[in-house]
């Protein structure tokens, strides 16, 4: 693994998902409190690349938007959403899927403003639909701007319905009932040029849980438009992402990174990093991925336990950065104490210091904001 070994940024942060300025400490963490770290180059990396980051944690039920803040240090904002899984980031507004909503937060900035002397971004939660706890997992956006999400619970591809808790639009061939019994453990999602294109699932069984004592193979990336089984060879598989013609995956069961071809289902492997892998992003040439601490002996079974005793390693909670070109670990962020484990990721291009704030918080409460007021007599000379 190849990093830059000299942390630039420490932190130590109760988990109460209020946010934290750059350059706080001290460098251990105390009793519920999460101490973090970044590698030396990751600030110039995010300046570099125009890029901010947005990533979740399901354990801690907390939302980090990470971004380059204008005194030199890294900024990172953490704010309280429950059971945080997938999030989903289109150019002002923010999706975060949790226990049993769908949120979605807008940036309520006008052009050239900034928040708080620092933030060129500040997203607000505008809007969260309930779905019920459907185990939301990754989450897109199609060409007509509706939200796709993976049902995981009832292994479909689902939207958002004013009246329903969800709507049905796809589900694998091998499933025979949408039933709240997470058969195939259904993952990851892929969308491409504005549709579903592929989705990730552990196994292709057909009963409760079934997925569970299928860990170790069997995991499948299924062409959403063909209904066909790109590759059944792959172990825990999770979060595909199209580029071009080819598709990158988690190969989560070995740790590895990969690359696919959709025509032929062959692998390559394009980086190993030493935790459980679950979110992805593609940006600028690198592999942004989420890695997470074992629970409950989550690695038994798996290539992952072997490969990491090869290689003498103890697993990371955290964010790496990977050249594609190279494999290499180039930048990190890395998590110790209270929070284990991550779960997505998503880049936020052209976002230099992101926040958000949180449900629930005093700040939600006084920030209000409204567009231009037209009156009645401006109105009408625009009719």
């Amino acid at each position: 693994m190849s990093t830059n070994d000299t942390p630039e940024y420490i932190a130590q942060q109760p988990t109460t998902g209020q946010p934290f300025a750059p350059g706080e400490g001290p460098a251990q963490a105390a009793p519920g409190a999460t101490s973090i770290t970044v590698s030396r180059g990751f600030n110039a990396w995010l300046r570099a690349h125009d890029t901010s980051l947005a990533f979740t944690s399901y354990q801690s039920g907390q939302l980090f938007l990470v971004g380059s803040h204008p005194n030199g240090t890294v900024s990172f904002n953490q704010q309280n959403f429950t059971r945080t899984m997938g999030v989903c980031w289109m150019p002002g507004r923010l999706y975060v899927g949790s226990l049993f909503q769908l949120w979605r937060l807008e940036n309520m900035l006008r052009p050239g403003e900034i928040g708080n002397q620092a933030f060129d971004a500040v997203l607000v939660p505008r809007n969260a639909q309930t779905t019920g706890d459907v185990d939301i997992h990754e989450v897109g956006i199609d060409a007509d701007g509706r939200v796709v999400f993976v049902n995981t619970r009832y292994s479909c591809l689902a939207t958002l319905d004013l009246t329903h808790s969800f709507k049905p639009i796809w589900k694998p061939s091998f499933i025979s009932k949408l039933a709240p019994e997470d058969r195939c453990h259904l993952n990851g999602l892929a969308m491409d040029k504005g549709r579903p294109r592929y989705v990730t699932a552990v196994s292709r069984s057909d009963v409760i849980s079934g997925w569970r004592e299928r860990r170790h193979e069997g995991g499948v990336l299924i062409d959403v438009e063909s209904g066909l089984i790109v590759t059944d060879r792959l172990s825990m598989p999770h979060s595909p992402r199209v580029v071009g013609n080819v598709v990158y995956a988690l190969d989560s069961g070995r740790g590895q990174i990969i690359l696919m071809d959709p025509t032929t289902g062959a692998k390559t492997d394009i980086a190993f990093c030493p935790g459980f892998l679950r979110g992805l992003a593609i940006h600028d040439g690198h592999a942004i991925v989420t890695v997470s601490k074992p629970r409950n002996g989550t690695f038994n079974g798996l290539l992952l336990d072997g490969a990491m005793r090869e290689r003498d390693a103890s697993a990371w909670c955290g964010v790496m950065i990977v050249n594609l070109a190279t494999g290499d670990i180039v930048e990190w962020i890395r998590l110790d104490g209270h929070i284990t484990e991550l779960f997505d990721v998503a880049a936020m291009p052209g976002v230099c210091c992101p926040m958000a704030l949180g449900p629930g918080t005093v700040e939600i409460q006084n920030s209000i904001t409204f567009p231009p007021f037209v009156g009645s007599e401006r109105a009408a000379e625009a009719a």
